[in-house]
């Protein structure tokens, strides 16, 4: 289960970016559950799920897929909370230990738990069309996806952290370098991933210290 570090840890990074692209961002009408809809109907495309044709789960991309789901499910919560960091990690903490496997959806009780892979993709994009994000199918999905809370954690923070550091380097201005020393900057990502200990206090800080270490001065 994510802890409650993890949890405001996450909050405050993706209240920042979102800050960065635009300050305003939670009164700017964003349709961030719609993204989320988008993301998870190509997490079921790198699943697999037609019949007419031979396909292969690839599992990566699928984990890829939900670490981008919840960058924008966290700002739709944030967005219900009025921007209160605080309140939102309380309430996923509460939705957390509630730990239902049953949602309600057009007239139906669904139980997730006892769904598969895809059945539940198809469900979180039901229910993000309907503008409704269900925490504990969401980490039933991370789980069916073989994530636990920790590797979603780091996942999720190194990403996040990428995208800061490329800002932070000329991103946007076009300066950025994005191979050094022979891999793209996201390899070097997965090797301080790997190096570090994701359950340090300032861990968003020492992933953006590696990154600074590693970048060509």
């Amino acid at each position: 289960m994510l802890t409650s570090t993890q949890l405001n840890t996450m909050l405050n990074l993706q209240d920042g970016m979102n800050k960065k692209v635009n300050p305003q961002w939670l009164t700017a009408g964003y349709s961030y559950l719609r993204a989320a809809m988008i993301e998870s109907v190509e997490a079921i495309e790198h699943h697999g799920w037609k019949w007419w044709k031979a396909q292969k789960l690839d599992l990566p991309q699928v984990q890829m897929e939900l670490v981008d789901i919840w960058h924008f499910a966290l700002s739709h919560i944030i967005i219900q909370h009025n921007g209160d960091i605080d309140s939102a990690s309380s309430a996923i903490a509460k939705a957390l230990l509630e730990s239902h496997t049953e949602v309600t959806f057009d007239g139906n009780k669904i139980n997730f738990s006892k769904a598969t892979l895809v059945e539940n993709l198809e469900l979180m994009a039901g229910l993000c069309v309907a503008k409704r994000f269900e925490v504990p199918l969401f980490l039933k999905i991370v789980e069916q996806a073989e994530m636990d809370a920790n590797a979603l954690f780091s996942q999720y923070v190194g990403k996040n952290i990428l995208n800061f550091f490329r800002q932070d380097h000329g991103y946007k201005e076009g300066t950025y370098i994005k191979e050094w020393h022979g891999k793209e900057d996201n390899e070097h990502l997965v090797d301080v991933l790997a190096e570090t200990d994701s359950s340090v206090n300032d861990y968003a800080d020492v992933i953006y210290q590696q990154l600074e270490n590693r970048y060509p001065s």
